[in-house]
């Protein structure tokens, strides 16, 4: 890394293993941007559900997608993502919009245009980006690839408590089913697969807290920078 660039870090796991909020503060730790790629099929989704579209109509989704506009703006310290030049933070963390965004994600209109739009977020470096095929697919080029893993309790604790906090009440175990699900379809899906990359770093983050989680993805993007 001595040529200027900045690095790129590419952060993956399933559902519930802390991604979001450690890309988020290992990419102010470090002075990067911070990309949610989840948060870009949730818009999607979100979309989705607002036109009455049928999730199994492919012609129509596919173009859904070509016409539609995802920014992601920082105001007050905080990243918002915006559909269509509205404020849609709060809205696709609705469990509606979080139960389809899996399935939508796995579409291949809905990848295409996705993971182009990613690659041209990370294509100059100096990102931190976070989903299920960053280190494989988005890019494969990153410094540093991390692999994010937890046990399905915890997970589901943790999305319980984060649902709890917005008012919402899920019954755990209907909750855990859902995550497992989505563990299931998101590792089998034909296109970008959630997968390990070969030389991604695997973190189990069971029993560690946000902090000590960016503590070491730090430690290790610092190491990659020093070399």
């Amino acid at each position: 890394m001595s040529n200027g660039k900045k690095i790129s870090i590419a952060i993956d796991g399933p559902a519930g293993s802390g991604k979001s909020t450690t890309a988020k503060l290992v990419a102010k730790e470090l002075g990067l941007q911070y990309i949610d790629t989840g948060a870009m099929y949730r818009a999607v989704a979100l979309k989705v559900l607002r036109t009455n579209t049928n999730p199994d109509d492919i012609e129509k989704i596919s173009k859904l997608v070509k016409n539609i506009d995802i920014q992601f703006k920082n105001e007050n310290d905080k990243q918002r993502i915006f559909l269509d030049n509205e404020d849609v933070t709060e809205l696709i963390r609705d469990p509606e919009v979080t139960n389809l965004s899996s399935p939508i994600s796995a579409l291949q209109p809905v990848r295409e245009a996705m993971v182009a739009l990613q690659k041209s977020y990370g294509k100059n470096g100096g990102v931190v980006m976070e989903g299920r095929d960053i280190g494989t697919v988005v890019m494969p080029q990153a410094e540093v690839k991390i692999f994010l893993i937890a046990s399905l309790y915890e997970r589901t604790k943790r999305r319980h408590l984060e649902l709890q906090s917005k008012g919402v009440e899920k019954d755990f175990y209907e909750l855990e089913k859902e995550i497992l699900a989505r563990d299931v379809r998101d590792s089998t899906r034909e296109i970008s697969p959630l997968t390990k990359a070969q030389d991604a770093i695997e973190i189990d983050t069971t029993n560690l807290s946000i902090e000590e989680q960016v503590k070491k993805i730090v430690t290790i993007a610092k190491e990659r920078t020093n070399k």
